[in-house]
């Protein structure tokens, strides 16, 4: 008995744990990986050489075929429904789907969502959840619908933020936890076994794609907001102030706990730890830091080459909010659902 075939749609790295298990005895045996959609080849790094994307390298290396629309015309459309995969698996893809497109995989197009669900929908969720001081996160196993990350869901995957997380860890942390996820419900899913329970609606909250204006600070805020901002925002667009005019970012931090007297954004002084800020409330500490044409350095490392003195004041700035009860305008919404 042949096995079902399934495609994969997806441009970030976090879903090659996912894929090496797919491709792996028990993923194999279960479904037949035939191909893979994954954004077109793009300019990298400051040299802005065209390269392809971590997923179509992982496709090409194991002979599969790739395709890589620029968009998902009716003619790509037409195509994939004159010969569908009978499954769909979806991550970090960046297109949208139409229900056409949605509708050909008999088993389903299935979307891996990385938060709980209704939780943060939308297109930053894993930087969002650190922002905002979530002590959990998670994938969710969902089909896709044409409305934003409000599908069914059949199944979440947990796992903790730990106080000085950042973004990065936290992702490497869901790669791992898609694979979990994965090995629970695909056998279910294929078996006819797996339900799919619609969202609670009145609980969804939003995220929304990041911009490099995310990247302010305003120190009017308490320290334990601001560090988990820092530590959502690292790698990117990664909080930064100016000093002595240039862009000093911050890639680590945390809430020291003291309480602080002085003005919102005055530096108090470094220790082995890190830079200490006073806040709105209590003192922020700085862990890392790295300035233009450097690399990100833990606080102690970089206070030794570039000291930053006591009494210097970080000028505030506004900060975005990151999360809404409500969907984005559509300016500030991912370039796709899935």
């Amino acid at each position: 008995m042949s096995r079902p075939r399934a495609v994969f749609l997806g441009s970030d790295a976090i879903a090659l744990p996912l894929l090496d298990w797919l491709v792996g005895p028990v993923g194999a045996a279960l479904v037949e990986l035939t191909a893979v959609y994954t954004q077109p080849d793009r300019p990298v790094g400051r040299g802005q050489q065209v390269q392809a994307n971590t997923i179509k390298r992982w496709a090409l290396d194991r002979g599969l075929l790739v395709h890589q629309p620029e968009k998902l015309t009716s003619e790509v459309r037409a195509a994939y429904i004159a010969a569908p995969p009978d499954l769909a698996l979806v991550m970090a893809y960046g297109h949208i789907l139409r229900e056409d497109f949605i509708a050909a995989a008999p088993l389903g197009t299935i979307n891996f969502h990385a938060s709980l669900l209704p939780r943060y929908r939308g297109a930053s969720p894993i930087q969002t959840s650190v922002a905002a001081g979530e002590r959990q996160t998670g994938v969710s196993f969902m089909r896709i619908v044409r409305e934003l990350d409000a599908g069914p869901v059949a199944d979440r995957e947990a796992v903790p933020i730990e106080p000085l997380d950042t973004a990065l860890e936290v992702e490497q942390k869901l790669a791992v936890a898609c694979v979990l996820l994965l090995a629970r419900a695909l056998p279910r899913l294929l078996a006819g076994r797996l339900d799919f329970v619609a969202q609670d609606a009145a609980a969804a909250s939003f995220c929304r794609k990041l911009t490099k204006d995310d990247a302010a600070l305003d120190f009017a805020a308490s320290a334990a907001a601001l560090a988990a901002r820092i530590n959502g925002l690292n790698p990117w667009p990664s909080a930064q102030v100016e000093w002595r005019g240039q862009a000093l970012k911050f890639g680590l931090a945390d809430a020291s706990g003291e309480a602080a007297a002085e003005a919102p954004g005055t530096v108090l002084g470094a220790d082995a730890e890190g830079l200490r800020i006073a806040t709105g409330s209590g003192v922020l500490l700085i862990r890392r830091l790295q300035k233009p044409g450097g690399r990100m350095l833990a606080a102690a490392e970089f206070l030794r080459g570039s000291p930053v003195s006591a009494g210097t004041i970080f000028t505030s700035r506004p900060m975005v909010p990151l999360v809404a009860t409500q969907p984005f305008p559509v300016r500030a919404r991912p370039t796709g659902l899935a």
